[in-house]
């Protein structure tokens, strides 16, 4: 299973990479966010009870929306793209 989650990962880097061998910039680091933050709110739908993760994807949500206001301050096109393809508000 952990080959799965490693070429899903993969997938996604290619995806939203800026240029060949960008690893960590603010697209791939949102993307990446978000594969997590849909994961841990199907995790909540069996775990009510699991206050301890839902603490870490508040975190996740801080730090994405942080990560996205970068973006829309710097490239406002590159934003609505993004927000459109992750499938994130409006």
């Amino acid at each position: 299973m952990a080959s799965t989650k490693t070429e899903e990962r993969a997938k996604t880097i290619q995806k939203y990479q800026l240029h060949e061998g960008d690893r960590g910039s603010a697209p791939i680091q949102i993307a990446l966010l978000t594969e997590r933050i849909n994961h841990l709110r199907e995790h909540f739908e069996n775990h009510k009870g699991d206050h301890h993760s839902r603490r870490g994807l508040l975190r996740m949500v801080g730090r994405r929306r942080r990560l996205l206001e970068y973006i829309k301050r710097k490239d406002l096109d590159r934003y609505r793209d993004l927000i459109a393809d992750l499938g994130l508000r409006k």
